[in-house]
C-alpha cells in the first residue's frame, strides 16, 4: 500500500516535495466534484508554494465512470513527455468533451497535439503496460485505504473530510503550517 503521508517517486505533484504539510488527493478525472475541486487545489499550491505538497493519485470509479481509466492513462501519457499536469487541466476543464464522448480516445489525442506532444510517442504509452500499471497502482492503494468514493483527501495521512471550499481547506491546513508562513484569504 502506499503511504498517504508522503510524496513518493512515482507521484505527481505540486508544490515543495519536503514540506511539512503532504495532502494526498484520490481523484478521477471523470467525476463531477473532482472538477469542481481542481481550481481549489491549484489555489492552495498558489498560496502555499513551499509548505506545502499536494501529491495527485489516480481512482478511476470505472463502474459509475468508463472513461475514467482512459483519462488517467491519458494524463500519465503526457507525463511521460513532462506534460501530466497541462493534460490534468484539459480533463478537468474539458470533461464534458469527452466523458460521454464515444470518440473519447480521439478527443484525447487531440489534446495531446494540442499540447505540443508527440502524438506517435502518447498513442504507445497510452496503451502501455507500465502506464497501465502507474494507473493500477493508485486504484489498488485507494481500495487498500478503504476509498469508495472521489474526491478523497489525506492531509498528513490522516483522512479528512472533503472541505467545502478555501477557507474551510485553509482551516484544516493552518495549524499545520509553521506559524510565520502560513497564508490567508481576505474575504
Amino acid at each position: 500500500m502506499k503511504p498517504v503521508n508522503q510524496v513518493l517517486e512515482t507521484d505527481w505533484y505540486q508544490g515543495n516535495k519536503a514540506a511539512a504539510v503532504v495532502i494526498v488527493e484520490y481523484s478521477d478525472f471523470q467525476c463531477p466534484a473532482c472538477r469542481l475541486y481542481s481550481p481549489l487545489i491549484e489555489q492552495l499550491t498558489q498560496l502555499y508554494p513551499d509548505q506545502l505538497a499536494v501529491v495527485y493519485r489516480h481512482f478511476p470509479l470505472k463502474e459509475i465512470h468508463p472513461r475514467a481509466n482512459l483519462a488517467a492513462q491519458a494524463a500519465e501519457a503526457a507525463g511521460k513527455q513532462g506534460k501530466f499536469w497541462e493534460m490534468n487541466h484539459l480533463l478537468f476543464e474539458r470533461q464534458e468533451e469527452w466523458a460521454e464522448s464515444g470518440q473519447a480516445s480521439k478527443i484525447m489525442m487531440g489534446y495531446a497535439q494540442e499540447l505540443g506532444l508527440n502524438s506517435d510517442q502518447f498513442k504507445q504509452d497510452l496503451n502501455s503496460k507500465a502506464v497501465k500499471g502507474l494507473v493500477k497502482a493508485d486504484y489498488l492503494s485507494a481500495l487498500a485505504n478503504r476509498l469508495n468514493g472521489t474526491p478523497s483527501f489525506f492531509v498528513n495521512g490522516s483522512r479528512i473530510e472533503n472541505p467545502q471550499g478555501l477557507a474551510a481547506f485553509q482551516a484544516v491546513l493552518e495549524p499545520l503550517l509553521p506559524a510565520t508562513d502560513s497564508a490567508t484569504i481576505s474575504e
